[in-house]
């Protein structure tokens, strides 16, 4: 490598957004936080919303910032959002409506709509992805006959939406596209025959591109108003647990990677979508990865319940750190009550205590009364859900994982980690913590040519931050608390 590579990585997230400086010298790639900004939904009359316009003006402080900084010229700009939500444009290329927030109500009954079309076995067939109301298929199904859906002459996921803004160029991404549940895996399109069977208006799709693409320069009016010269916009892998996945730092082909943030994906790295009646009946999904990877995964709710909890604390003047509510669940005693993490109570925004409290009353079990308590039962159950999955998982596979690999923000929480190493009985290996911002830089880097692939990419991640491992402590109260886990679960 001739130069420093800088890259500006802009990773919008559920809870929060920010714009990282990442330059790639020689074997080293270094990481700097220069902007970081609240992303929260917006609630207009009985629906939830998504606010583009204050986002993309967001993403423009930082790159002007990113722009400020001397000496150093950016080579390339990549961003990726959370997945399944979407914005729509007409014929004009203006926003048909409000991109709406993947956990307003409107999906609620949209499942039930969507197998009266399409049975539940041919949708899968076709996308391999699991069944959740969250989907994108089911908000468009939502949508049928609104002005919005009806005026519509272009689909973009939110990723591709800002793609378009920052470059000109309208595009789906591979990763975000797959999330929708209308991507074909086996074909490798939208599931044309899916879309059609659903009433969905099929011209507003556009053909895929790969992570990696390099979707041509900023647009001039973007650079002249932060302060760039000409740079190119690169679609990474646009989903942000795709870019997370990239910089999973395994050395182990046995291994298990979970990106643990508001969601914890758990899943493994594959060359081909595994769609059997097995992975639908535990309703697994296979989402796009980077060069030709399959990622096979279950979404868990993860530390989004905690977050909740949180919120709902601070509106009652009382005000936390997330490091502060590790203490009082570490110091609470464990296996008193546990949840099942994906029940769908726990899905929407609102009172989360009361609902975790209520989930305890409906099952038998201890109602948790203070806070300790309550997110202690949250993060012995998060650890027990990891194990169920991680199991089935092996049972799909035909054989034994052998190491886990916990990325982004949550590798942080030491209490979960070790937790993880304990209910699986496996190694936890910690870190990145910023996986997301390093997996959009190294897809960038391979796009620029100054990475040869993705192993490469990985082993300059390997070299480049600090891992922490975590063993796993026998202990027969796992076994018992899983077998009582069992029986909380749909069957």
């Amino acid at each position: 490598m001739k130069h420093t590579l800088n890259l500006a990585a802009i990773d919008l997230g559920a809870e929060s957004g920010r714009v990282m400086w990442a330059a790639l010298d020689d074997r080293t790639l270094r990481l700097e936080e220069a902007y970081r900004f609240p992303n929260v939904p917006v609630r207009v009359l009985d629906s939830l919303h998504w606010d583009p316009l204050r986002l993309f003006a967001e993403i423009k402080h930082g790159l002007g910032l990113c722009a400020k900084r001397g000496g150093a010229a950016l080579n390339g700009i990549g961003l990726d959002t959370w997945g399944v939500d979407f914005a729509l444009l007409g014929r004009d290329d203006e926003l048909t409506g409000i991109p709406f927030h993947y956990r307003d109500r409107r999906t609620e009954s949209m499942l039930e709509k969507a197998f009266q079309r399409v049975a539940r076995e041919e949708i899968f067939e076709r996308t391999g992805i699991q069944f959740m109301p969250i989907n994108s298929l089911y908000m468009l199904l939502s949508m049928t006959g609104t002005p919005a859906l009806e005026s519509a002459a272009t689909f973009l996921m939110i990723p591709d939406l800002f793609n378009f803004w920052l470059s000109g160029r309208k595009a789906c991404e591979f990763t975000d596209a797959t999330t929708t549940q209308l991507y074909d895996q086996r074909a490798g399109d939208w599931a044309r025959s899916v879309i059609e069977k659903l009433g969905l208006p099929g011209h507003i799709f556009l053909p895929i591109t790969q992570p990696g693409t390099v979707l041509g320069p900023i647009l001039p009016s973007v650079a002249e108003e932060v302060g760039l010269d000409s740079v190119p916009i690169i679609a990474p892998a646009c989903h942000d647990s795709g870019s997370a996945v990239a910089a999973v730092p395994a050395r182990n082909k046995n291994a298990v990677y979970i990106s643990s943030g508001t969601w914890s994906i758990v899943g493994v790295e594959v060359h081909a979508p595994i769609i059997t009646p097995q992975s639908l009946k535990f309703n697994f999904t296979n989402e796009g990865g980077v060069s030709g990877t399959v990622r096979f995964l279950k979404n868990v709710m993860g530390l989004w319940i905690v977050q909740e909890c949180r919120r709902v604390w601070a509106r009652a003047g009382e005000e936390f750190t997330y490091t502060e509510l590790t203490t009082m669940a570490e110091n609470a005693t464990p296996f008193v009550s546990i949840v099942d993490p994906d029940d769908e109570s726990f899905l929407r925004p609102g009172d989360m205590p009361a609902r975790l409290r209520e989930f305890c009353t409906q099952t038998g079990q201890p109602v948790p009364e203070d806070k300790g308590a309550l997110l202690r039962c949250v993060f012995d159950s998060l650890a027990l859900k990891y194990r169920v999955v991680v199991e089935r998982i092996e049972v799909m596979m035909g054989h034994r994982l052998e190491v886990i690999h916990i990325i982004g923000g949550g590798s942080q929480n030491r209490l979960l980690c070790q937790l993880t190493a304990d209910a699986t009985g496996r190694p936890v290996i910690a870190g990145p913590v910023e996986a997301t911002a390093i997996g959009n830089a190294v897809v960038q880097a391979m796009a620029l040519g100054h990475l040869a692939s993705l192993a490469e990419a990985r082993e300059v991640i390997q070299n480049s931050f600090e891992l922490i491992i975590y063993e796993p402590r026998a202990s027969a109260q796992w076994d018992e608390a899983y077998a009582r886990f069992a029986h909380l679960l749909p069957t």
